[in-house]
């Protein structure tokens, strides 16, 4: 904290009871993170309980500004390592962040929408998980409100991850992969992540 440098960041995730079920580590190149903070290129190791690696998410050096809306954010997610199973691409917006859950064959499958503003005093951030047309809205991932002291004055932040139970197994990797990618394009640390 003195020399204003950072470490890679690590991530618990957990059920809605509070249990553990993946750990996650970020893979980087010291200088990235230190020189180009959240446009920083990575790779999340998600291991389970026994410390399996089961998914691997990829992000390669993007922009986070609608000025360059043919180089915006991208992921790769791979269940189990080595398998793609998905990609979160950033759609061009002038107002609101939004993203497109894909297959590994690129056809689109759910869209994100975020709110206006990605940051939020005394609330949750909200990011919808909706069907491609839009109508109907199936998920959320969601910035929740630490309070003014841990938002403030900490590097720390939950978000929690809203889906169905009956929800594809390959999508849900790629829901978890989304809220990494929603993290570092809205540029809020997170330490912990709840799926629920």
């Amino acid at each position: 904290a003195f020399l204003g440098t950072e470490k890679s960041n690590k991530y618990e995730i957990k059920d809605n009871f509070g249990q553990r079920l993946y750990f996650a580590r970020e893979e980087n190149i010291y200088l990235n993170k230190n020189l180009c903070g959240p446009l920083r290129p990575f790779t999340m190791h998600i291991a389970n309980n026994t410390g399996r690696e089961v998914i691997t998410v990829i992000r390669p050096l993007r922009c986070i500004t609608c000025c360059f809306p043919c180089y915006l954010q991208e992921l790769e997610v791979q269940a189990p390592p080595g398998t793609t199973v998905g990609f979160i691409i950033q759609k061009w917006d002038p107002l609101l962040p939004k993203f497109t859950i894909q297959n590994e064959s690129k056809e689109d499958l759910l869209k994100i929408v975020g709110p206006y503003l990605t940051f939020r005093c005394l609330g949750d951030v909200n990011f919808e998980v909706k069907t491609l047309n839009e109508k109907s809205i199936i998920g959320r991932i969601s910035k929740y409100w630490s309070g003014f002291v841990n938002d403030v004055f900490t590097n720390a932040d939950n978000f929690g991850i809203e889906f169905p139970a009956d929800l594809d197994v390959k999508l849900k990797a790629a829901l978890i992969g989304t809220c990494f990618l929603i993290v570092s394009t809205v540029n809020v640390p997170v330490t912990h992540c709840r799926a629920e």
